[in-house]
This record gives C-alpha cells, sequence and structure tokens, in this order.
C-alpha cells in the first residue's frame, strides 16, 4: 500500500528515487503488510473476502533473488501474517511481461532479475500447506477474469467456515 508513510517510502525506492540497503527494503515490505492486519482480520471476520495483491510470498521471492539472503531469512518478518486460503501465481513469461505497459520502469524489472524471482517462487509452490495454483496470465483479460473468478469462488465455499490461519507458523 503506497499510500501509508512506510509505503510511501517503498514506491520512492521502486521509483528509483531512494536508495535503501536490502535488509531495509525487505523488512520495510513486511511492515506495509503488518500495518494492514488488524483491517485485514477485522474484515474477514466480517465474512468480507481480502484479494491482496502481492502478498509476503512477493517479497520472499524479490528479496530471496538477490542472492545474498536466504529464503528463510526472508521468511521470518512475516511468520504470522494472515495465512491466504488462496495463492494465485499469474505465470508469464518475462517476454510477455515486457511488452505490457510500464514494464522497466522500476527497479527489478528487468529480464534477468525476474527469472531470479520466478526460481524463488517456485521453491515457495513446493510448501503444501499453502494453495497455490498457477494461472497462465497471456490470455485475453476477460478469460483470465473469468478463470480467477471461477477459482476464487469455488475456494470461498470450501473454506468458508475454516478458521483463519497463521502464515509459516
Amino acid at each position: 500500500d503506497r499510500t501509508t508513510e512506510i509505503g510511501q517510502l517503498i514506491s520512492s525506492y521502486l521509483g528509483r528515487e531512494k536508495n535503501l540497503e536490502d535488509h531495509t527494503i525487505h523488512l520495510l515490505f513486511s511492515a506495509n503488510r503488518w500495518e494492514h492486519v488488524p483491517t485485514m482480520k477485522e474484515k474477514l471476520h466480517q465474512g468480507v473476502t481480502v484479494v491482496v495483491d502481492r502478498y509476503a510470498f512477493s517479497g520472499v521471492a524479490f528479496t530471496s533473488a538477490k542472492g545474498n539472503f536466504c529464503l528463510d531469512w526472508c521468511k521470518q518478518p512475516d511468520v504470522g501474517l494472515p495465512k491466504p486460503d488462496l495463492i494465485l501465481f499469474l505465470q508469464l513469461s518475462p517476454e510477455e511481461a515486457a511488452e505490457r505497459g510500464d514494464f522497466g520502469h522500476e527497479r527489478y524489472e528487468s529480464s534477468s532479475f525476474q527469472e531470479k524471482v520466478l526460481q524463488s517462487f517456485c521453491y515457495l509452490m513446493e510448501d503444501k500447506s499453502l494453495n497455490w495454483k498457477t494461472v497462465n496470465a497471456s490470455k485475453s483479460i476477460e478469460d483470465l477474469h473469468r478463470e480467477i473468478k471461477s477459482i476464487a469462488e469455488e475456494t470461498i465455499q470450501e473454506v468458508q467456515n475454516k478458521p483463519l490461519g497463521e502464515l509459516w507458523k
């Protein structure tokens, strides 16, 4: 969320306006997630479906792709976050992503780095305690929307009466 103070600092880092040490930026991304936990939990307890773009897994994948970080260290700041019922991984080749608007303007948007991020995501997807679904994102927006909606509706039905879990606990 780029609207909070932490989010604004992250945004200026991503836009290459500020430079921050790699551990620091990783922890700021996690802090940005934790800022929203009370609201997320409140909404979830009210029965509201919460959709999050780039949750903890993204932070872990991007930081661990830098090469000087182990995956376990990257996960630690997010231990205890609300555990998602579903994680959708929208798979798109770096070449196809580069053809879409604005690719390459922010830090980390290079094909070589994105390949390393993909390797980290593949490792994270091996965790069978999480519900990962891979979706081919090269489809039309309409077809992709239909598929995501169908998967989400099915998951909502499956988890309707399940208690809220905690991530990596």
